[in-house]
């Protein structure tokens, strides 16, 4: 059985912030699945840990944003991929909504999970996301296993379907069946891995110093140390001392040390505070730790929003989208939208091959509304303001809106 570690804390930095994330609960022990991580909540360690890290999640945010693109482009003639791009299921979904909460998780846990649901005739056709953290494969690797809380996993709650393309009929008489998107990983046959396993670390590096950042403001900046307590003060004014000083002066970055002493005719009750000049070793950890996600993630700097106090750099932005979008965009679009298109065409009986999602960078070197002897004469290019082929706006000419027209 694989194993993926995911019941120990991830903690590094200050030992007063808390745990980037820490499940708490039972191991299931169960012969009806595979166990997903070493004590089977690995989807929700790492939905924490999403939430907790800021450019970690912007970053799935954004490929799932990307991936999901900003709509879908089909053959007119089709009436029913226009209605099933327009409602994908009996929840209203669009299927532009259903693809992107697909590649969030996928790019979030390497797994995502799809039900489809039809009847004997196939006379209708739905497609629905299923929350992965929800999912398990089952030990016949036939079915997936459906659970509202996997800490006390309970036989009778579950449901079970089968994988595509097998379908078993419910109890509602619909048939229905799932579909596993997973990210290979090698040694492991049941789940996918995260493209950004190897950045987990640095994620919990960059929260931390977060946290540290945190506490110094919650701190007011002030400085810890040591709280010297004359020993002929009662117990009573002890405590109210010691109380004041944590107030004031303790919490994270550090802590306050009470040291009690033998006065000499004077009072020796002061706070003596220790510096600390390590502000440029956390920012240069935390700007390392960054820099280390984005690599992890497979992704761009400048699609994550991390360089626009810099400067906002639209070419180096376009740049960077269309290297993206031939090396890691239109591969998960890929991916994601074959096996749709497939039962589409299974099911419905209609030719899908024209449905394609369609693709816009961030920003544009040139407005929308140009045309093309418009844009090519702004590049330079020979241009024919009588050609009709000319004529057409750029948003008009192609399937990914590229805006430079060569």
């Amino acid at each position: 059985m694989e194993k993926i570690e995911s019941k120990n804390h991830i903690s590094v930095g200050n030992r007063h912030a808390e745990p980037l994330f820490a499940l708490s609960g039972k191991v299931v022990q169960s012969d009806k699945f595979w166990r997903w991580g070493d004590d089977n909540l690995l989807p929700n360690a790492l939905s924490l840990m999403s939430r907790r890290s800021t450019t970690h999640r912007r970053i799935i945010n954004d490929k799932a944003d990307y991936i999901a693109g900003k709509g879908f482009s089909f053959d007119e003639h089709q009436p029913l991929l226009r209605a099933l791009t327009e409602q994908a299921n009996g929840e209203g979904d669009t299927l532009r909504a259903t693809l992107f909460r697909l590649a969030f998780d996928k790019a979030l846990m390497g797994n995502a999970f799809l039900e489809v649901v039809t009847d004997e005739r196939h006379s209708f056709l739905s497609l629905y996301h299923q929350d992965s953290s929800m999912c398990r494969v089952a030990r016949d690797k036939q079915h997936i296993i459906l659970h509202h809380n996997w800490r006390e996993f309970r036989g009778e709650e579950a449901r079970q379907l089968p994988l595509y393309p097998l379908f078993e009929k419910q109890e509602d008489g619909t048939l229905r069946s799932m579909v596993h998107y997973k990210d290979y990983e090698p040694m492991f046959n049941h789940y996918g891995v995260p493209k950004y396993i190897a950045g987990m670390g640095v994620s919990a590096i960059a929260y931390k110093t977060d946290c540290w950042n945190n506490a110094r403001l919650d701190n007011s900046f002030q400085l810890s140390g040591v709280m010297m307590i004359d020993a002929t003060a009662s117990d009573l004014e002890a405590e109210q001392i010691a109380r004041q000083a944590q107030k004031h002066f303790a919490g994270n970055p550090g802590a306050v040390m009470f040291v009690v002493r033998e006065g000499k005719g004077e009072d020796n009750t002061r706070f003596i505070p220790v510096e600390s000049n390590n502000e440029g070793d956390w920012s240069a950890l935390h700007d390392q730790a960054i820099s280390d996600i984005v690599i992890a993630h497979s992704w761009f700097r400048s699609l994550s929003g991390l360089d626009y106090s810099s400067g906002f750099n639209s070419e180096r932005i376009l740049h960077e989208y269309e290297v993206a979008l031939n090396t890691v965009i239109l591969a998960e679009q890929e991916e994601l939208l074959s096996p749709i298109k497939q039962i589409i065409t299974e099911l419905l009986g209609i030719n899908s091959s024209s449905l394609e999602i369609i693709n816009r960078p961030p920003t544009r070197s040139k407005p929308v509304y140009m045309k093309v002897w418009e844009a090519r004469k702004a590049d330079g290019l020979e241009y024919d303001e009588q050609d009709e082929r000319q004529q057409a706006f750029l948003s008009e000419i192609t399937k990914y809106n590229v805006t430079k027209i060569n």
